[in-house]
C-alpha cells in the first residue's frame, strides 16, 4: 500500500501539466487565484444574463398598439379631456363668488389637473395597452434618455412644477413679484405660470426660471394685502395733521379691512432737488383685486383734503 502511494506521489510530480501548474503558482500565487475567481464569476454572470435574458417574453409590437387600442385609447383620452376642463371651469366658477373662495379654490385646481391627468395616463397605459412590465420598463428607460438630452428645458420646467407645488411659495391667486413682474398669479401648469400684471397683461413665466428668483409673496394665501399708498409733500407741513387726515381717509375706504392696522409714516426725499417729505400711508384691502383701486382712493382723498383745508397750497410744487 505505501509503494502504491509512493507510485502515484512519484507519477504526479514527473507529470509536464502538473509540473508547468506548479511552476506558475510559485512564480505568482496570488495573480493565478485571481484569475481563476475572475474566470468563474464571469461565467456565473453570463450565464445568469443569458437566462434573464431568455426568460423575457418577446412582444409583439402590433400586440401592444392595435388599432382597437389606439381608438379605445384615444376616446378614453377625449371623454377624460372635456371632463377634466368641465371640472376646472366649474371651481373656477365657483371661486370668483368671493375672494375667500377664489383664493382656496384656485389653489386646488392645479393639483386636481396634475393629479388627473397622471391618474388618466395610467388607466391608459395599464388598462388599454397593458404592455409587460420589463418592455415597459425598457421601453421608459429609452425614451428617458432620449428626452434627457431633447428636452432638458422642458423637464428643467416640469420639474419645477413639481417643486413649486410641494413647496408652495405661492399659491393661485396670490400676488407675487418675481424680478420685474408683479401681478395676481391666474394660473400654474407643470411647465409654467401665468401673471395677470396691473396693466391688465398676462406674463407666462417658466417654472425652471421662478426657481432661480427671489419671490415676493404679498398675501400668502389670503384674500387681504397690504397695500402702500405714498405721497410727497412739502417739508414744512404738519405731520400730524396730515397723519389725521391720512388716517380718516382710509377708514372711510369701502376696500379697507379694518381688522389690521393703519399705519402713517414720513420719510425725507430729495424729489426734484428739493427736500421734501414722502408720506406712506399703509393699509389692508379686503380684496387683493381692491389694491390699484384703495391706492388711487387714497391719493385722491387726502390730496383734495390737504388742499381744502389749507395745510398744502396748489400753487406749491415739490
Amino acid at each position: 500500500m505505501k509503494k502504491l502511494l509512493f507510485y502515484f506521489i512519484l507519477a504526479l510530480l514527473i507529470s509536464p501539466s502538473f509540473g508547468q501548474v506548479v511552476e506558475q503558482v510559485v512564480e505568482n500565487p496570488v495573480e493565478t487565484d485571481i484569475q481563476v475567481l475572475l474566470t468563474d464569476t464571469v461565467s456565473e454572470k453570463q450565464t445568469t444574463l443569458g437566462k434573464t435574458i431568455d426568460s423575457i417574453p418577446t412582444v409583439q409590437i402590433k400586440e401592444i398598439f392595435s388599432i382597437s387600442k389606439i381608438f379605445w385609447a384615444t376616446v378614453f383620452f377625449l371623454i377624460a379631456y372635456f371632463i377634466i376642463r368641465f371640472i376646472g371651469k366649474s371651481i373656477e366658477t365657483w371661486s370668483e363668488k368671493n375672494a375667500e373662495r377664489r383664493i382656496r379654490g384656485k389653489a386646488i385646481l392645479p393639483v386636481v389637473k396634475i393629479v388627473s391627468w397622471l391618474i388618466i395616463s395610467y388607466i391608459i397605459i395599464r388598462g388599454i395597452f397593458q404592455p409587460p412590465v420589463e418592455s415597459l420598463i425598457a421601453f421608459g428607460a429609452s425614451v428617458g434618455v432620449a428626452v434627457g438630452f431633447a428636452a432638458q428645458d422642458v423637464l428643467k420646467n416640469i420639474f419645477g412644477g413639481f417643486v413649486i407645488l410641494i413647496d408652495r411659495p405661492f399659491k393661485v391667486g396670490d400676488k407675487i413679484e418675481v424680478g420685474d413682474v408683479y401681478g395676481e398669479v391666474l394660473d400654474m401648469s407643470l411647465r409654467s405660470t401665468r401673471i395677470h400684471t396691473p396693466d391688465d397683461s398676462v406674463v407666462t413665466l417658466p417654472n425652471g426660471d421662478l426657481l432661480n428668483q427671489p419671490i415676493s409673496n404679498s398675501n400668502s394665501g389670503e384674500s387681504n394685502c397690504q397695500v402702500v399708498a405714498e405721497i410727497f409733500l412739502p417739508i414744512t407741513i404738519d405731520t400730524e395733521k396730515v397723519r389725521k387726515i391720512a388716517i380718516e381717509a382710509a377708514h372711510t375706504s369701502k376696500f379697507v379691512y379694518l381688522a389690521k392696522p393703519i399705519v402713517v409714516l414720513f420719510f425725507n426725499e430729495i424729489k426734484h432737488e428739493k427736500l421734501c417729505y414722502k408720506m406712506r400711508l399703509k393699509a389692508y384691502v379686503m380684496d387683493i383685486r381692491y389694491e390699484f383701486q384703495f391706492k388711487s382712493e387714497m391719493n385722491e382723498t387726502v390730496m383734495s383734503e390737504l388742499l381744502s383745508s389749507g395745510i398744502i397750497d396748489s400753487r406749491i410744487s415739490i
